[in-house]
């Protein structure tokens, strides 16, 4: 089983969350893709150099200069950060973007109700380039910058990153999506973190929406959890950096 793991870039930039998230990445090497975000990153240095931030519904308008400073914050410092926590803890981890061998090609997003800027959608993923470096014993740690056929840069969602990555490997072999965030996994409760939820499937997701007692911040990620295994992924596990192998699976 290979997990395709996708971390925040609020947990990226806390230092203690780093270290304990490489000392589990390093238990489940070599058997692991890592995606990761970048997002704070990317307004604390457009503010050092007087860019105005623009987001919208809380995804980010990347306009030209919007483009070059989360290339820099999400393939330069976050990637080499986190490839750098890696090493130092014996994993032979490689710092990847998208454009890396062609592994994720995207599409500049049309422009319907609002201009996203060089915000790219997935089309396709070089599966075979990663499973290539896996067999290799070597970790993949990719950003979420892709590019497209003709070679512009793209700003793309790395939750949309990790599902496209995730299905497209579930063909070459069995995959485990997890995706990291700041709670243990799926609560009963939302404010107490030992209601988790150990296993959740579409029948126990509806018995419990029908109850009211799933978080609504929830339920995006977990409609998205289940369109990914319809679309081949084994399963999908929401938990924090901390506890790669707990936390709730989603089946």
């Amino acid at each position: 089983m290979i997990q395709v793991i996708k971390i925040g870039g609020k947990l990226v930039e806390n230092d203690d969350i780093l270290n304990r998230l490489s000392d589990e990445l390093s238990i489940a090497y070599p058997n692991c893709v890592l995606i990761h975000g970048g997002g704070s990153m990317a307004g604390q240095l457009a503010s050092r150099l007087g860019i105005e931030t623009r987001m919208h519904e809380g995804r980010r308008i990347t306009d030209k200069e919007t483009l070059e400073v989360v290339v820099m914050a999400y393939a330069g410092l976050a990637n080499k950060k986190i490839v750098a926590k890696l090493q130092a803890k014996g994993v032979s981890a490689c710092g990847l973007s998208g454009c890396d061998m062609g592994v994720v090609q995207a599409h500049k997003r049309e422009v319907k109700d609002i201009d996203w800027g060089f915000v790219g959608d997935v089309d396709q993923v070089n599966a075979e380039a990663l499973k290539d470096l896996l067999d290799r014993k070597v970790m993949p740690v990719l950003s979420a910058i892709t590019c497209s056929p003709d070679g512009q840069l793209l700003n793309t969602n790395a939750d949309s990153v990790a599902g496209a990555v995730a299905i497209a490997l579930s063909k070459l072999c069995d995959i485990e999506l997890v995706f990291c965030f700041d709670k243990p996994g799926v609560l009963l409760d939302v404010n107490d973190d030992s209601s988790l939820i150990p296993t959740l499937d579409a029948e126990k997701y509806k018995a419990y929406l029908a109850q009211g007692v799933i978080h609504s911040g929830m339920m995006p990620k977990l409609e998205n959890a289940f369109k990914t295994i319809a679309a081949g992924v084994k399963s999908v596990r929401l938990t924090s950096p901390e506890n790669l192998s707990g936390g709730t699976v989603i089946k």
